[in-house]
């Protein structure tokens, strides 16, 4: 069972991605909303305009900045450092320097709905 009401930041350059992360996380029935950005600079100018995104779920390879150079910023930042985020990724040898760089957890994708609501409450507490 994941925490309701929670808001999630997707981050991925594939907007078919982003769709179905959204539309699993809205059928848990326990996400509030999800904010979608298409890269990691995307993502910390929406990081920087909230205070109220529990979870990131960080695709690992895109344009402009990607998910390890953002997985950095986010854990240099004493304002942002504590937010789980899980990164998603095709690439087995990303996720072990995601992990490296601090990342709470990984998927492999294709991401499943099981696999993703589970792991989001292995990581939200």
């Amino acid at each position: 069972m994941i925490k309701e009401n929670m808001v999630v930041l997707a981050v991925d350059d594939d907007m078919i991605n982003l769709k179905l992360l959204k539309s699993m996380l809205m059928k848990s029935g326990n996400v509030k909303e999800v904010i979608e950005a298409k890269n990691g600079s995307d993502a910390i100018g929406q990081l920087k305009s909230r205070d109220d995104i529990d979870l990131i779920l960080l695709d690992i390879i895109m344009p402009i900045m990607g998910g390890i150079d953002m997985l950095k910023v986010v854990r240099a930042d004493d304002n942002l450092r504590q937010l789980p985020i899980i990164v998603l990724t095709t690439d087995e040898t990303k996720k072990v320097e995601a992990l490296e760089c601090g990342a709470n957890g990984f998927l492999m994708k294709p991401i499943r709905n099981d696999d993703l609501l589970k792991k989001i409450s292995t990581v939200i507490v």
